[in-house]
C-alpha cells in the first residue's frame, strides 16, 4: 500500500490501484509510520509528496518486491530447471548493446524467458549482489566485491542531428558547436549525464537544453522534428542513422569509445543466468 501511494502520489488513487479503501489505505500507512518511528509523507502536500524517509523506504520496498518475484521465479524453476527466467537490470541506453545477446541467448534457450527492468545504473550492482537481479549492464567498474564482468559491447556519445542540419555534413563538431545548438536531453539523472554535464563545467562551456523528456524514443522523434539537436549513444539511433532520419556526428572531447560490461554474482547463480553468462562469455571469445 505504500508504495502504491508512493507511485501514484494519491491516497485516493492508490487506494483504487490496491482495491482498499481510501481509509483502509491511510491506516495501513498510519500503521506502518508508527512501526518505523518516522513520517513517510509530508501531510502539508497535497500530492503525496515523500519524506527522506519515505524515499529511502521506497527505495528498499521496490529492491523487495523484485526480490519476491526473483524467489518467486527460483521456485518455479526448481519445479522445472529447463524453463526459468534471466532478471537483467539496465537503463534504457544499454538495452540497445544488450539486444545481440539477448537475441543469441533466444535462438540457443528458447525457453527461458527473458526481464529486463529500467534500474538506476547506481543501484544495478547492489542489487546483482543481493540477488534481487541476476544480471546488471554498467559502463563503468562496480564498487561491489563478489562480482564478475564480461564485456558484451562498445558504444559511444554522438550528437544526433536532422540530415537537413547545418552541422549533419561535419566529420566532427565541437562542444562549442553543441553550445550553440538547442539540446534535447534525457531528464533521468544517471551517471551518464552527470559526466557529461560536468565535462561541459568543466570547459565553461552551458548547455541550452530546451527539452528534457523520460524516453529515448521521444527525444529522437524530437530531432527528426527539427526541435533541437541530442547527445545520445550511437547505438541507440542505429535504425534512423541507418534510415537517414537522424545523423550521427562524433564530438571532440565526448565521443570516447566506452565498454558495455554484464555483471553478476561469482556465485549462486540460477540455471538460468548461467545459461545466460555461457552466451555472453561466448560472444567476448
Amino acid at each position: 500500500m505504500f508504495l502504491a501511494v508512493a507511485d501514484e502520489r494519491s491516497f485516493s488513487r492508490a487506494a483504487a490501484k490496491v482495491h482498499r479503501t481510501q481509509p483502509a489505505v491511510s491506516q495501513a500507512v498510519r500503521r506502518l509510520e508508527d512501526d518505523l518511528g518516522e513520517q513517510l509523507f509530508d501531510r502539508t502536500s497535497k500530492s503525496g509528496t515523500l519524506t527522506d524517509a519515505g524515499r529511502v523506504l521506497q527505495n528498499y520496498g521496490q529492491r523487495l518486491v523484485r526480490l519476491a518475484e526473483e524467489a518467486e521465479s527460483a521456485m518455479r524453476e526448481l519445479r522445472d530447471l529447463r524453463r526459468g527466467r534471466v532478471l537483467i537490470g539496465a537503463n534504457e541506453a544499454a538495452i540497445h548493446t544488450l539486444l545481440p545477446l539477448m537475441a543469441r541467448f533466444h535462438q540457443r534457450v528458447p525457453d527461458i524467458a527473458i526481464d529486463v527492468r529500467r534500474v538506476p545504473a547506481r543501484q544495478i550492482a547492489v542489487e546483482v549482489q543481493q540477488g534481487s537481479l541476476d544480471f546488471g549492464a554498467l559502463t563503468f567498474r562496480p564498487a561491489e566485491e563478489g562480482l564478475l564482468e564480461v564485456a558484451v559491447g562498445t558504444d559511444e556519445l554522438v550528437l544526433l542531428v536532422p540530415p537537413t542540419h547545418a552541422l549533419a555534413s561535419r566529420r566532427q563538431v565541437t562542444m562549442e558547436d553543441v553550445a550553440g545548438e538547442p539540446v534535447v536531453a534525457h531528464n533521468d539523472p544517471s551517471p551518464a549525464r552527470e559526466r557529461v554535464l560536468r565535462l561541459f563545467e568543466q570547459r565553461h562551456i552551458a548547455l541550452n537544453m530546451v527539452i528534457e523528456l523520460p524516453s529515448l524514443d521521444g527525444i529522437k522523434r524530437a530531432v527528426e522534428l527539427e526541435l533541437g539537436v541530442a547527445l545520445l549513444p550511437r547505438r541507440c539511433a542505429i535504425t534512423e542513422i541507418a534510415s537517414g532520419r537522424l545523423v550521427a556526428v562524433p564530438v571532440a572531447g565526448l565521443s570516447r569509445r566506452r565498454q558495455v560490461t554484464l555483471v553478476c554474482r561469482k556465485a549462486h547463480r540460477s540455471h538460468a543466468a548461467n545459461a545466460f553468462l555461457e552466451v555472453a562469455q561466448g560472444i567476448v571469445s
